[in-house]
């Protein structure tokens, strides 16, 4: 393969589908090497799909022959074509875009292994890069004359570039889409999803955006707090809140969607193919610019309430919205063409009518003839209606329209005596009413869509000057989209759900680069919408203590059965951490975090109707991704790990797997039943063991749900059961005998290991207490107190 000298010799192959997910293949001829990224699009600039293309400068950029961009994006040929037209632009068809065929080249030619990337468990969640992969490898092997090795490649990943990553089992396992077992709560359970929680956005694009920010938020610390400023503002003055909430909702539902359909520009409308079948098309363009007068007459209103605005974000938007000349300039320009009296309607036959009449009259005397026409057929239409009142005696008859049948005539049953007349045709039942239809009406929904169609193609040719017009300042259209987008996921989710909880509730959250992670009284978002006496607990994680093994009786059978258990408690600690960094605040009377970039979370017990083996092999392929993929800024959390095999090879794998990540920075919470685990923190000193308090009342056990210092024993709690559910009592009792010597082995070892240990693990308590002391807000006398009384407890050995 010939040598490209100092120029890239990068391939990048890229595609999109409309869910705003982007995947890139970029592969390095030099180097010998893939890297692959999928991530989610959360601008309709590409902004992320720039800076990697800017990054590799590629040679060739591969894509597909069809648009497969969400309405409302460019899509990644046409962003090739605007920003990198120094590249070569290569079109392959789309099934050359095979993540089957993918996935078995990366395979076959990834020189390491593949379960480094999680290939063998989250191959779904990458298909869209290894469709790229597909293709970027079959055309560079066709082009250039060569077959790639096997196991020669350097395959890497990359999920995304400002945004905390979050793999698809930990997306699963946190519920932040879909909830768990869905199919056992039905349709109702979506509200315990955190997406389905948050989702009170009212624009399409809003909720797209939402579920954008909560599969990967933003770990930029600089984007978080301004938006939090915003959420400060607007909650603490509530003319800007309430007036934000009354004028997002004059702007059309569509209107980010409609907006950037002005980025695509159709061939020039000729004589010949001014045909019935283009009607369509010319209603939809019509539809676009009604809604975008709607759009710009209602920016007066935005202007006027975020005038006084403070937070840097709504001042932002303030400035390069309300104050840019150029929507004035559209506006002014639309004004023109378009009569004042319309609006963007959603009733179907009320915005027919408005595509109709949206050109002013006088313009284009065809149009007006094909008006008068569409008139004429729509009195005849409701002329008819009311003969057929009064002919069959049926004074509740109604004629409704819709967009695919037309007008039709909805007749109540009351009113129905024996048979309708014979005039009455293709009757259905609908619900209390009958629908149906008659030859005359027929005829007459056949010439008004006829003049409808004739109006509409006639009101784009009036329009083509002025869409063209709109087209050169279409880059401000797609500020606008971002821009209501973005307020309506703060003002309609994020402030409204702040706004209708308790004052105490929620709490603004600080940042550090380097702090610990704590959070007083959190809370789980979704859990405590459904139990009112939710019970909120601490958690603390620092570098002195970096590993919290949280422990206790884990008697769940359904997450929903507990109001707070161990597994519902480090679920709640990252979904608080996820809500934090998509800018919103946290169900916490106090929250300090360090920047986090990587989210994991194993979870064994929520996998019903599995056989053992195949849980197990599915955990440790998990556990398996976590720990190749782990570094010092992540947040990990293992729940019930090494439940699914054997008691001994349970407990080993997760002891292991809990001092593998003792080596490391990052934080861990490791949600276990496993008692012995315990034992831990008398070795390490960066571990600490918390425990939910349980009462024992007549053989039975009493969850107070309070989290708690130390580790706890409960004596024989798994017998007591035994006992309750009517095991012989000499059984019982054999039991009892044989647990109290394996008891009293475990309390001798860890009486030796807390001697042994105990110099080190003062030395760590105390670099926890500084650490504290450090990113406190305290003053500096306090301070000078709290580093004597813990000079003196470190003395006296108290610590």
């Amino acid at each position: 393969m010939e040598d490209e000298g100092e120029r890239s010799s990068t391939i990048v192959g890229l595609i999109e589908n409309r869910a705003k997910e982007v995947g890139v293949a970029a592969f390095d001829l030099r180097s010998a090497s893939l890297h692959l990224s999928q991530y989610i699009e959360t601008s309709n600039s590409y902004q992320n799909t720039k800076t990697l293309l800017h990054f590799y400068d590629p040679i060739v950029v591969i894509v597909t022959s069809n648009k497969l961009a969400p309405d409302g994006m460019v899509g990644v040929s046409e962003l090739v074509d605007r920003f990198y037209s120094s590249s070569r632009k290569v079109i392959m068809a789309r099934g050359c875009f095979d993540d089957t065929k993918g996935t078995m080249l990366v395979r076959s030619l990834a020189a390491g292994e593949p379960s480094a990337l999680g290939l063998d468990t989250y191959y779904k969640q990458y298909y869209l890069c290894l469709a790229a992969a597909a293709a970027t490898i079959k055309w560079t092997e066709a082009e250039k004359g060569v077959i790639v090795t096997s196991h020669s490649l350097t395959v890497t990943f990359n999920g995304s570039f400002d945004h905390v990553n979050i793999d698809a089992t930990s997306v699963q396992n946190l519920e932040i889409i879909e909830p768990l077992h869905s199919n056992l709560w039905g349709t109702i359970n979506k509200k315990r999803s955190l997406f389905h929680m948050l989702k009170t956005t009212r624009t399409i694009g809003g909720g797209r955006l939402l579920r954008a920010n909560l599969l990967q938020p933003l770990k930029d610390i600089d984007t978080i707090n301004a938006r939090l400023d915003c959420l400060d503002e607007l909650m603490s003055n509530e003319e800007i809140f309430f007036g934000l909430t009354q004028v997002l909702r004059k702007f059309p539902k569509e209107t980010d969607r409609v907006l950037c359909h002005f980025c695509f520009k159709p061939k020039k409308i000729t004589n010949e193919i001014l045909a019935a079948d283009n009607a369509k098309k010319s209603q939809l363009l019509i539809s676009s610019v009604i809604l975008l007068k709607t759009a710009l007459e209602a920016l007066p209103l935005l202007s006027k309430v975020l005038k006084d605005a403070k937070s840097f974000l709504l001042v932002n938007i303030f400035k390069s919205i309300c104050e840019n000349g150029k929507y004035d300039s559209i506006r002014k320009r639309i004004g023109e063409v378009i009569d004042e009296d319309v609006l963007h309607a959603r009733v179907p036959f009320v915005a027919r009518t408005q595509q109709c009449f949206a050109v002013k009259a006088g313009i284009d005397g065809l149009l007006d003839v094909a008006r008068r026409s569409f008139c004429d057929t729509s009195e005849a239409i409701h002329n008819l209606a009311k003969k057929y009142r009064e002919d069959f005696q049926l004074p509740n008859l109604k004629i409704p329209f819709n967009s695919r049948q037309g007008f039709y005539f909805s007749i109540p049953f009351k009113d129905v005596k024996g048979k309708l007349p014979g005039k009455f045709i293709q009757v259905l039942k609908r619900g209390n009413n009958m629908h149906c239809s008659s030859l005359e009406l027929a005829s007459l929904n056949v010439r008004n869509n006829s003049a409808a169609a004739e109006c509409f193609l006639r009101t784009e040719l009036c329009l083509e000057a002025l869409v063209d017009t709109i087209r050169e300042d279409v880059a401000v259209l797609t500020l606008l989209a971002e821009a209501l987008c973005l307020l309506d996921m703060i003002v309609n989710s994020f402030a409204h759900t702040v706004s209708t909880k308790p004052v105490d509730r929620y709490s603004r959250p600080a940042f550090t680069d380097d702090g610990p992670l704590a959070i007083d009284g959190g809370r789980h978002p979704i859990l405590e919408s459904l139990h009112a006496d939710f019970i909120p607990n601490t958690t603390f994680l620092s570098e002195a203590s970096n590993v919290l093994i949280v422990m206790g009786p884990n008697m769940q059978v359904f997450r929903d059965n507990l109001e707070s258990n161990s597994s519902t408690h480090v679920q709640s600690v990252v979904e608080d951490t996820v809500l934090i960094r998509i800018r919103k605040f946290d169900p916490s009377s106090l929250a300090n975090l360090e920047v986090v970039s990587h989210f994991c979370v194993g979870k064994s017990e929520q996998r019903f109707n599995t056989p053992f083996i195949l849980q197990f092999m599915t955990e440790m392929k998990e556990t398996a991704f976590v720990m190749q993929n782990v570094s010092s800024k992540s947040l990990i959390v293992m729940d019930e790990l090494g439940r699914a095999t054997s008691s001994s090879d349970g407990f080993a794998v997760a002891w292991s797997c809990c001092e593998h990540l003792l080596s490391l920075k990052a934080y861990t919470i490791f949600a276990t039943h496993m008692e012995n685990l315990a034992e831990m923190a008398t070795i390490y000193p960066n571990v600490k063991i918390l425990h939910f308090h349980v009462a024992v009342k007549n053989n039975r056990l009493d969850f107070k749900f309070e989290l708690e210092d130390g580790s706890k024993h409960i004596p024989h709690y798994g017998l007591m059961l035994a006992g309750v559910a009517g095991l012989p009592s000499s059984v019982i009792e054999t039991a009892k005998q044989i647990t109290m010597r394996i008891t009293e082995k475990e309390m001798r070892r860890t009486e030796v290991n807390c001697i042994q240990h105990n110099s080190i693990q003062m030395l760590y308590r105390a670099a926890q207490r500084l650490i504290c002391l450090k990113h406190s807000n305290q003053d500096e006398h306090s301070i000078r107190e709290a580093l004597q009384d813990l000079k003196e407890s470190y003395i006296n050995g108290s610590l």
